[in-house]
């Protein structure tokens, strides 16, 4: 089992090399042994629409006849982008398959596992199978749920503070921990902030999809936001509703208690294929997306503001009792000196 755990790990490196590319597809990676245990040939999924990391590795070879596949997802067994990876496998001759997973989208949850046990095919698993839906959380919710998985990242003080009561907020974590929060944003589909950060700081956000929350459009279309990539902006005014220009397409979103309806930005950000948002923005917009978040990446300056009326992180509706806390689960952190990012997952 050795053997298999240290192939399976390097299934998730070969995997990671297709961060920010391969959505709305999982990360998957693929490793092939001979007989005798030795690597032959490696692969993975490296964009959308390329080849499945088993197709990726099994073309490389003649053929595979006596080998052993491992892969940390179930391989598929219907037609995509590409063809089965189900089908290749057995025309190849491998003998054994090692998964890390099953597969939770519904058209395969299994079948795939199943077709090549029918043909004569050894399964073994699940192996390192924590590691794997680690790897593929975005894919995990996007399928169990139908829904777009929503990552916050913010950065303060000791005290969890952003900027000082007049918005002054540049800068409270070094430059090494903001070039890793640019890092980041190219795990997720797009980048998700409100008209008040926009109109604030006039970010860059460098991102190939940009969501601007924007209730009464505030924002200055020459802003620095707006200059590249494809710009979603959700507003209620429906005059503008028609208003689409260039990379900008406006979005009318109803209201809930003055502000713009979150659960229909997020179902409309689904509905167009945007699988996965990583939101940047002001205490406000943070306190109202954390209901909604999967994960919190903070990082913490050795700083401290002392001061009640500067601006937090998350800025939410008055609570009495600790017990409305909402509770985190820890992951891990990291280290970018002399600052620190702690990462949580969110469990509703």
């Amino acid at each position: 089992m050795n053997t298999y755990e240290n192939a399976m790990h390097k299934c998730i490196e070969l995997a990671k090399l297709g961060v920010g590319k391969t959505s709305p597809n999982p990360m998957v990676g693929c490793v092939i042994l001979d007989n005798n245990g030795n690597e032959i040939a490696t692969g993975y999924h490296k964009e959308y629409g390329t080849f499945h990391a088993e197709r990726d590795a099994l073309n490389k070879l003649n053929n595979a006849i006596g080998s052993t596949l491992i892969v940390n997802l179930e391989p598929c067994c219907h037609y995509g982008k590409t063809p089965p990876c189900t089908d290749i496998i057995i025309e190849k001759g491998v003998n054994k398959v090692v998964y890390g997973m099953k597969d939770p989208n519904p058209l395969v949850a299994g079948k795939g596992l199943q077709i090549l046990q029918n043909a004569g095919i050894k399964i073994i698993g699940p192996v390192l199978e924590n590691e794997c839906k680690i790897l593929n959380e975005i894919f995990i919710k996007n399928k169990t749920e139908n829904k777009t998985y929503v990552a916050i990242k913010t950065a303060t003080t000791i005290d969890g503070k952003i900027a000082t009561s007049n918005g002054n907020s540049k800068w409270i974590t070094s430059e090494a921990a903001r070039k890793k929060a640019k890092e980041l944003r190219k795990s997720y589909d797009a980048i998700l902030t409100s008209s008040s950060t926009v109109i604030a700081d006039n970010p860059e956000m460098n991102h190939n999809i940009k969501i601007i929350l924007d209730n009464n459009l505030r924002t200055d279309i020459n802003s620095n936001i707006y200059k590249k990539g494809k710009i979603y902006v959700f507003c209620a005014n429906a005059q503008f509703k028609n208003k689409n220009q260039n990379n900008i397409t406006y979005i009318q979103s109803p209201l809930n208690n003055g502000m713009l309806d979150i659960d229909f930005v997020l179902s409309k950000l689904y509905e167009l294929g945007i699988m996965s948002v990583f939101v940047e923005a002001g205490g406000k917009l943070c306190g109202s997306m954390l209901k909604y978040a999967d994960k919190v990446y903070h990082f913490i300056a050795p700083k401290i503001l002392s001061d009640n009326s500067a601006k937090a992180c998350f800025d939410g509706d008055k609570k009495d009792n600790i017990s409305q806390c909402s509770s985190l689960v820890y992951e891990k952190t990291e280290i970018y000196p002399p600052d620190i990012l702690n990462i949580y997952s969110v469990k509703h």
